[in-house]
């Protein structure tokens, strides 16, 4: 064991919110940890699907992205290309990062990521405040007849949307961007509505900013079903709101939350950075996987390292 790296004796959990949301205390976070520490902030980030840790100062770009390593193989954004070589994506609110949207991350392509790892550089003096919702709790918590109808349905995701009816107020270069890259290459991808968790075995519903529609149903039908499983997933008793400050951490599985970036903070700087760890394809109660509808082949590099910063994503964090 390293000499920095702590026991996981010396790690406390504390638990901030009934349905999700935990502190961890006494451990520094980087990629000498001893897998015992790994193994202990994995089960609390499966337990209670976010996990936070105060006083991480220290990490930069390396440590961060070494972090990020212990939990699985980092992977960046499919159509944001790279500047530096790095996994890391900056989420800054001076690139247009700027949107309040329920979303889970990178939906629109099959195997999306089951881990996220953001940490905060510069925040500011008020809002700008990040609400993650238990996809799990949400499921668990329908009425039966709704449980037995979401196992059913298959919806299909996509970063194909109309950002300018989403942010009216955007710049036309902001445009310009979302065109030329987030939505360089558009995805279409078919989930199940309700997935198996690969860890946990629990049931999550699988929904958030980029469905398109249900699949096989009308659009007022879609939509109206869209609007109902989410507003479950957004009630306040499955959500925790997190205040950042300068050398947070924040974890959250991706596979069982979906989270929203809260735009009110004004024109104060927030800038933040993100390590996205690879998934699996879901899997739905049925057995059937997830299905890429489009396009037939990803153009290469799809999955390799990016800098850049996707419109949507990075406001919504």
């Amino acid at each position: 064991m390293s000499a920095t790296a702590p026991s996981p004796a010396t790690i406390t959990v504390t638990k901030l919110g009934g349905r999700l949301g935990a502190l961890v205390s006494g451990v520094r976070l980087g990629g000498d940890l001893a897998p015992e520490t790994v193994a202990a902030i994995r089960a609390a980030l499966l337990a209670h699907k976010v996990v936070f840790f105060r006083g991480q100062d220290h990490l930069d770009e390396d440590r961060h992205e070494a972090f990020g390593r212990l939990l699985g193989t980092p992977v960046a954004h499919p159509t944001v290309p790279s500047a530096d070589g790095r996994y890391s994506l900056p989420i800054d609110s001076d690139q247009g990062g700027r949107a309040n949207q329920w979303h889970t991350d990178v939906t629109f392509v099959p195997a999306y990521p089951a881990f996220s790892i953001l940490r905060a550089s510069v925040i500011p003096p008020y809002g700008g405040n990040t609400l993650w919702a238990n996809t799990a709790t949400a499921y668990a918590n329908l009425p039966a007849p709704l449980r037995r109808l979401a196992d059913e349905l298959r919806a299909v995701h996509s970063n194909d949307y109309d950002y300018a009816a989403l942010r009216p107020g955007a710049l036309p270069e902001q445009l310009v961007r979302y065109r030329e890259v987030f939505a360089s290459t558009k995805f279409l991808t078919e989930h199940p509505v309700v997935r198996v968790h690969p860890e946990t075995g629990e049931r999550v519903l699988l929904l958030g900013g980029f469905v398109q529609r249900i699949a096989g149903l009308t659009g007022p039908d879609s939509r109206t079903l869209v609007q109902l499983l989410q507003s479950h997933i957004e009630r306040p008793e499955n959500t925790f709101r997190w205040q950042w400050q300068v050398g947070d951490v924040a974890i959250w599985d991706n596979r069982a939350t979906q989270h929203y970036g809260v735009d009110d903070s004004d024109d104060h700087d927030r800038k933040l950075r993100r390590v996205t760890i690879d998934g699996d394809v879901p899997v739905g109660v049925d057995g059937r996987p997830s299905v890429l509808l489009a396009p037939e082949s990803v153009p290469e590099p799809s999955f390799g390292p990016a800098s850049g910063a996707s419109t949507r994503e990075a406001a919504a964090v």
